[in-house]
């Protein structure tokens, strides 16, 4: 599914401003509301697959749905088509977001949990370092005609949804053999504790630090990149990405979660300066390179500090909370960074995505001092 989505997203920023001809502006509201999208949903997924006792279903509709909508970027003949359809396939995204990251912790001992969230944080940017060198290649094979890529990006999707419905058998236990509960109740959530809601509250701050990565493909088309080499931007954060998550989980089962976030706020922060500052192409993929590193450093590790403080029984609705939370944040911080690049230039969003970013690792460290140490704020059942 991502080597589908990468394909198109590599090169919608430049479909939509330059074939389409949308401002800045509204490329931020596009994304804002796409990524805002995805992140609301999971928390209405995640309560549901609580209830359900099951996970499969609603991650398979959820997939299905993006598929669904694929063909509509091709079709797409205005900033509004483009903008239902990439809610409807963030919808998509959202709806199968937390059941499959609450089923990732069902099934993994807590020892493992940073490993495991690494491992498909790895597996899923593989096919976004993917999706990008595949659109590069039909770009040149097809004479720069985007809107025939993304109708071969359709295929891709539907192959995905087919591979999860006939190959994925869903376990009907959690790791340690009980059963789910079957019925939680929106005031479970305040069996929650202190711990987990930090997390969600640094987590919003690092998520207004990281507007849409569609800014990224705009500055590297500023600095000098040509149309049809514009999906290298995602290529080249995508490789320092899939070649990171993997080794920093794992490395966080063994030395701690904190230590390894810390260095991923601060790459960000270095990357935002570099993408504020440089006016030249080999500048700007090196900043780029490592706001890819700073995603493999941190997001897996995010999601594996969510199943280590939230209950077993409320795994999913705790993903869910998160990621909707975090989804407002993208949602303010992508419409803020389009406003700012139209307003003051591409340097002021990347300075206010250093700021925020700066902001959220103040808070982590302060979270490392009142909870890391303390085992009674962790649940690692």
């Amino acid at each position: 599914m991502d080597l589908s989505s990468e394909m198109i997203h590599s090169l919608l920023p430049v479909f939509l401003v330059s074939v389409l001809g949308t401002s800045a502006g509204a490329l931020g509201l596009i994304e804002g509301v796409a990524e805002g999208t995805a992140s609301t949903a999971k928390v209405f997924s995640g309560v549901w697959s609580d209830r359900l006792g099951r996970r499969k279903p609603l991650v398979v509709f959820g997939y299905g749905l993006a598929a669904c909508m694929k063909p509509l970027f091709p079709l797409a003949s205005g900033a509004g088509s483009v903008l239902f359809a990439r809610f409807a396939d963030r919808l998509g995204k959202g709806i199968r977001g937390a059941p499959r990251d609450a089923l990732v912790a069902d099934v993994t001992p807590p020892n493992q949990r940073g490993a495991a969230y690494g491992l498909r944080q790895s597996l899923d940017t593989l096919g976004a370092v993917l999706g990008p060198l595949v659109a590069i290649a039909l770009m040149a094979v097809f004479f720069v005609d985007i809107r025939t890529v993304f109708w071969i990006a359709v295929l891709p999707a539907w192959i995905a949804v087919a591979l999860l419905f006939f190959g994925i058998d869903e376990p009907t236990t959690h790791a340690d053999g009980r059963p789910q509960r079957a019925l939680p109740h929106w005031r479970d959530l305040k069996q929650l504790n202190a711990a987990y809601w930090s997390v969600v509250v640094i987590g919003a701050v690092f998520k207004l630090a990281r507007f849409s990565e569609a800014f990224l493909v705009l500055r590297a088309h500023d600095a000098g990149l040509a149309l049809a080499w514009t999906p290298l931007v995602l290529v080249v954060m995508n490789l320092t990405y899939v070649a990171s998550a993997y080794p920093a989980g794992k490395l966080s089962d063994r030395i701690g979660r904190i230590g390894l976030l810390l260095g991923g706020l601060a790459l960000l922060i270095v990357a935002d300066v570099i993408l504020a500052l440089s006016t030249h192409l080999v500048a700007t993929l090196g900043g780029i390179a490592m706001w890819g590193l700073h995603l493999g450093l941190t997001q897996g590790l995010l999601s594996a500090l969510v199943a280590d403080t939230a209950p077993e029984s409320l795994r999913g609705s705790a993903f869910g909370v998160f990621h909707l939370v975090g989804g407002v944040a993208t949602l303010a911080a992508s419409l803020i960074a389009g406003l700012l690049w139209e307003a003051a230039g591409p340097s002021a969003t990347f300075f206010a995505g250093a700021v925020c970013a700066t902001l959220a690792l103040i808070g982590l460290a302060w979270w490392q001092n009142r909870f890391a140490a303390d085992p009674s704020t962790r649940r690692n059942s």
